[in-house]
């Protein structure tokens, strides 16, 4: 399955594939490009678990109103960390072993995988700035995490 997304730098559709490899690029000027995908019970391995970038998780609901107002700021972290973050949003009423498994209690629940792991997780609906920041705190500490324990492995 694919969605078309509109390029942040040049305007041009692209199509993005769910559970494509890598980072998308726009096909005209190469600029990354924002990754938001939706997954339920069936192809959330595929598309969360098994992807390559970190993933933001948004457990949420369409009749949730916290919900409503936290999504455009989780479309605001696919767009500023194009390249670099893919977001996966879950409905939780249409997947609900994807709520179980995370232990979704109350939503939105947000949370920070890397390789299918939880690195981060937040829940409820902070203001827009403290979530993107929350969001850069945790992708900087994961990568820092990641590049200290790779130098203790050349060291070592």
């Amino acid at each position: 399955m694919s969605a078309p997304v509109s390029c942040p730098q040049c305007g041009r559709a692209n199509r993005i594939a769910s559970s494509a490899a890598g980072s998308p690029r726009c096909g005209h000027c190469r600029a990354p490009l924002p990754w938001i995908v939706d997954a339920d019970d069936h192809d959330f391995g595929e598309v969360a678990e098994a992807a390559r970038l970190p993933v933001l998780v948004d457990l949420w609901a369409a009749w949730c109103g916290p919900c409503r107002m936290v999504a455009p700021v989780v479309e605001r972290a696919a767009r500023e960390y194009a390249g670099r973050l893919k977001v996966v949003k879950v409905d939780v009423d249409r997947a609900p072993s994807i709520a179980a498994r995370y232990d979704a209690r109350s939503i939105p629940t947000l949370l920070l995988l890397r390789s299918g792991r939880v690195i981060g997780r937040q829940v409820g609906a902070p203001p827009g700035e403290r979530l993107l920041a929350w969001v850069a705190a945790e992708l900087g500490r994961e990568t820092a995490e990641r590049t200290h324990g790779a130098a203790r492995v050349v060291e070592g």
